[in-house]
């Protein structure tokens, strides 16, 4: 069911893919019965300063409407809002299973309880991939003071997609991943001019363990702890190039270097969306 249409206006505080308030990545969720003009909730979004807040108006049946702004602007698709403002929904008394019309098509989302702890899972738009030129990955290299002699070759980097564009490097080792001091303005113009949300730089320990961490300069923050939307393009990479045998489900921890533990589970289909798995906690 929906929510009524006397819905009032409200700006809640969630921290996704955890189940605890100091873990995972917080995210604003504004609901309303109908959504702010845009400069509005920029002004929102700024003054909340997480890495993105989600707006969410009721359309019709188990239909949102949703929109997703970091500090500094719109961004197309937001994963970990996503899970956030589908764990506050369920916990609100409208249902279960909801799809999210975004900026880049539908999501469907479904929320069940595990040990007490709402869990969402979202499945992606269709997952897709894009070379990445080499004055890309030299650019992004540069920028983050890494060699070329110091990523993993069997993880060529690629930009992937599921909602957002993001730059997949992979790290030969977990002591590479952890340095991680880039350079903030080059690689955001670089991010900017190549319509990357993120950065997705991972370390592979084993075949279904995946370590990240999310340079997230074009959203106004250093790092994000827990991004979503870079999970779901990983998981239509390794697909698209062979790299697991599907199905098969993934784990991602992020966040760890930041104080903030979080745990993305990734579901990879034979065919179609990705679907992204997490909890969520209110914070105070």
């Amino acid at each position: 069911m929906s929510l009524s249409s006397t819905l009032p206006s409200q700006l809640h505080r969630l921290a996704a893919f955890t189940d605890r308030a100091d873990g995972g990545n917080p995210a604003g969720v504004w609901m309303g019965e109908t959504l702010p003009q845009v400069e509005a909730m920029q002004r929102l979004a700024t003054a909340v300063g997480y890495s993105e807040t989600a707006f969410l108006t009721p359309d019709h049946g188990d239909q949102w409407q949703v929109r997703y702004f970091s500090p500094v602007g719109e961004v197309p698709f937001c994963g970990h809002a996503t899970i956030a403002a589908a764990v506050l929904l369920a916990d609100t008394g409208a249902g279960r299973s909801f799809v999210f019309q975004t900026p880049v098509g539908a999501v469907p989302v479904q929320v069940e309880e595990q040990e007490g702890v709402l869990q969402a899972s979202l499945t992606s738009v269709e997952p897709r991939q894009a070379p990445a030129s080499e004055a890309l990955v030299a650019g992004a290299l540069e920028a983050l003071g890494w060699q070329a002699a110091e990523l993993d070759p069997a993880l060529p980097a690629v930009k992937a997609y599921a909602g957002a564009w993001h730059l997949v490097l992979a790290a030969a080792t977990a002591e590479r991943l952890a340095q991680l001091h880039y350079a903030f303005q080059p690689l955001k113009a670089l991010m900017l001019r190549e319509d990357l949300l993120t950065l997705q730089l991972v370390w592979r320990q084993d075949r279904q363990l995946f370590h990240s961490r999310n340079p997230a300069p074009v959203c106004g923050v250093v790092e994000d702890p827990a991004t979503g939307s870079a999970a779901a393009a990983l998981g239509g990479y390794l697909r698209a190039a062979g790299l697991v045998a599907v199905p098969t489900t993934l784990q991602i921890r992020q966040g760890e270097a930041m104080g903030r533990p979080s745990q993305l589970r990734v579901t990879v289909p034979p065919t179609g969306g990705i679907v992204v798995s997490g909890g969520a906690v209110r914070l105070p």
